[in-house]
């Protein structure tokens, strides 16, 4: 990948297609580049003027009297691939494609300028994002190559003059949702250091920027707006590169319907639509999933402030003046998956001295209005702080008015040198600038959004959680070379549909243990199969022509005794075809919670794990979660996690506990199948598999392989 320093940091910026005019997108680059204290040189291009803002113009980049680091392109789209070629012929080594005008037209003739604009930009090894971009900011060297009204010079500076750290960078694909995040957070004080957008992505992308900030070391979180991965591998290369270093993706993925998603064969195919598989790499990498321009914004600044002292653990105590606040933030923060356990006797005690007779400290902290004029918000945060029952600490405020902050500045900014437990401020009434930037200098983000808080807390907590578990997680151990090639191959012998007599032996080979089965051809074989298990059996038509057999009428189960079996076989075999190759004698497995586990390979992403809870109604309530693969067992837990029917498991009514070691282990096991051979695997359905008592371990009732 090209060195993106020459665009990010150059010292000498030629602007290509330069105008004077401000009412044209050309003549704003210029305006706000110069209305910036950016301290490189700016040489504008253009054969129709000989001056811009008292800037001598030139003809071409080749005219330049220095060399060129970064050339900004705002030129007739058709003109862009030979301008680009003159640029490296030049020495110029990035450049940013503002025009329009290409593949995100209909029609052939703008994906084939793209295409040319590729061929340029590795003859001459540039960096070069665009086209159709809205230009970038980097707020640390004042450099400002875009039009966006967003970096316009107005009373706010680019970056607050006293954050060093805790830097956010957006990378976008859309240059007006890129501007929007650095717009919506600069007035609540947050140091955007980068805003890069690209466009259409012809060269280099938004995971581009995050993988070359990662390695620079200047920023701390990321806020990312994608419309498309063209790569799947390479997201998943950034997002495990960022939850290593401890920087969090907040990231928004559009598209996200499946809407146009083709019929499938399986039930693992036609539950893992192709959100599904973002989501299920999202949440094993730890990108946060972002609703709202807001919501993204607000969960930035929580890790912005917070990311080197996020909370241990979920317990959260709320301090309020407003019992109503703090009762409503209670319900949010719950609802967010965070606790608010009450109060240990200690700190109430110490609370408790400072409250009138109708204030609470139980938790949420009622401090009343009267109790804050005397503790100030900083003094009551402090006393709830120090409890050892609390991980972090709310504090819904009314901040309308600055003096009541300003009053207690001193102390705050004490209070963010005390303790290593993230501190919140909500502001139930509009917030004033003057209240953002005292708590903003003391070390505190300020929320005007109760919900947005409440997640923001709990991401940061689910974050820290998962980063840990991602670090400590021991390396898989891949399966045997000699086992991989022998399924390899029996795999490339068979033929595109698997059925469950020829699928079982594939993943015994890998541990996963099956029931007492054998195929039978005619009812003597089906009988004489009967005999040797114990107790009633199932018969099972087999034939790649009939994937439900259900369906099909090709199923029966419960079957007891030899004439049973006999006087049923017929039956089952009533809807074979020339395919069909018999029937399947299975003794019945105990009942037991019936799941699902399936492989999908997924366009973007390829070999997918699902997960879920099974059996033939599964599509009609589906509750399903996915990963890619392999999984250790830490990995296989928390998926299995995800499901709302999770407490199912843990037994109720009277039930006792399913056998949820054994489940983890065959997620495991299967995962490691689907690595080894997930380029073969179309859809693999398990199911039902039945997960059975604690310690009695888990029956693969069915199973059905499509080859891609």
């Amino acid at each position: 990948m090209p060195d993106l320093s020459a665009l990010l940091w150059p010292d000498v910026v030629a602007v290509i297609g330069a105008s004077p005019e401000p009412h044209i997108l050309r003549g704003r680059i210029m305006e706000v580049m110069l209305s910036h204290d950016y301290k490189g040189t700016v040489y504008p291009i253009s054969r129709s003027h000989d001056e811009i803002h008292g800037r001598r113009c030139y003809s071409s980049i080749d005219k330049v009297p220095e060399q060129v680091d970064l050339a900004i392109l705002i030129i007739p789209a058709e003109f862009v691939p030979a301008t680009l070629a003159a640029c490296g012929e030049a020495g110029v080594r990035a450049a940013q494609i503002l025009t329009s005008g290409f593949s995100e037209e209909s029609g052939d003739g703008g994906a084939a300028l793209e295409d040319e604009i590729r061929a340029v930009a590795k003859r001459y090894d540039m960096a070069v994002f665009g086209p159709n971009s809205e230009g970038f900011a980097n707020s640390l060297n004042a450099l400002c190559p875009t039009f966006s009204p967003a970096v316009d010079n107005t009373e706010l500076p680019l970056l607050p003059p006293w954050r060093q750290d805790g830097h956010i960078a957006v990378a976008a694909q859309s240059g007006g949702m890129g501007f929007a995040f650095y717009d919506h957070g600069r007035p609540k004080e947050l140091p955007f250091n980068y805003i890069v957008t690209t466009g259409n992505e012809a060269c280099l992308g938004t995971l581009d920027v995050v993988d070359y900030l990662l390695d620079e070391g200047k920023t701390d979180a990321f806020i990312l707006f994608m419309e498309d991965v063209k790569h799947g591998e390479r997201l998943i290369q950034v997002a495990e590169k960022a939850l290593k270093a401890g920087k969090p993706i907040i990231l928004t993925k559009i598209g996200t319907s499946d809407a146009g998603a083709r019929a499938a064969a399986s039930h693992t195919a036609s539950l893992a639509g192709s959100y599904q598989a973002y989501q299920g790499v999202f949440q094993r990498y730890g990108i946060i999933e972002g609703g709202d321009t807001e919501e993204m914004v607000d969960i930035a600044a929580a890790f912005s402030y917070h990311g080197r002292n996020l909370p241990k653990g979920k317990r959260v105590g709320i301090c309020t003046a407003s019992g109503g606040g703090g009762g409503w933030m209670a319900d949010l923060c719950v609802a967010a998956g965070l606790e608010v356990p009450e109060l240990d006797a200690k700190t109430r005690a110490v609370i408790d001295a400072y409250l009138p007779a109708y204030g609470t400290s139980q938790n949420p902290i009622d401090a009343t209005a009267q109790a804050v004029r005397v503790t100030g918000y900083g003094g009551l945060a402090r006393m709830a702080v120090a409890s050892d029952v609390l991980d972090g600490i709310i504090t819904v405020a009314s901040c309308r008015n600055p003096a009541v902050l300003q009053r207690e500045q001193d102390d705050l900014n004490a209070l963010a040198k005390e303790t290593d437990k993230p501190i919140l401020f909500c502001s139930y009434t509009q917030p004033h600038p003057d209240s953002t930037r005292i708590l903003s200098q003391a070390g505190f983000p300020l929320f005007g959004n109760m919900a947005n808080c409440a997640r923001a807390m709990a991401e940061m907590a689910d974050y820290r959680q998962l980063r840990e578990r991602f670090l400590a997680a021991p390396k898989i151990q891949s399966s045997d070379a000699g086992i991989q090639d022998k399924v390899a191959a029996q795999l490339a012998a068979a033929g595109p549909v698997l059925c469950e007599y020829e699928v079982k032996p594939l993943l015994a080979a890998y541990g996963i243990v099956t029931g007492d089965e054998a195929l039978a051809t005619n009812s003597d074989e089906a009988v004489a199969l009967a005999a040797k298990f114990a107790g009633p059996v199932a018969l099972k038509i087999q034939s790649p022509d009939i994937l439900h057999k259900t369906e099909a009428g090709g199923l029966a189960l419960d079957l007891m005794g030899a004439d049973a079996v006999r006087a049923t076989y017929d039956q089952v075999m009533a809807p074979a075809t020339k395919a069909t190759r018999g029937v399947l004698v299975q003794a019945m497995a105990p009942k037991g919670h019936e799941m699902i586990l399936g492989i999908n390979h997924d366009a973007t992403f390829g070999p997918m794990l699902m997960l879920g809870f099974g059996g033939i109604y599964v599509e009609v309530n589906p509750d399903v979660t996915l990963s890619p693969v392999p999984l250790d067992r830490d990995a296989a837990a928390a998926l299995l996690d995800r499901l709302r029917g999770r407490a199912l498991l843990d037994g109720v009514r009277g039930e006792g506990p399913a056998d949820i070691e054994a489940l983890v282990d065959l997620v495991v096991k299967l995962s490691v199948f689907a690595a080894d051979h997930g380029e073969v695997i179309g859809e693999l359905d398990l199911n039902p598999v039945l997960v059975h008592p604690a310690g009695q371990g888990v029956s693969v009732v069915d199973a059905l392989l499509i080859k891609r």
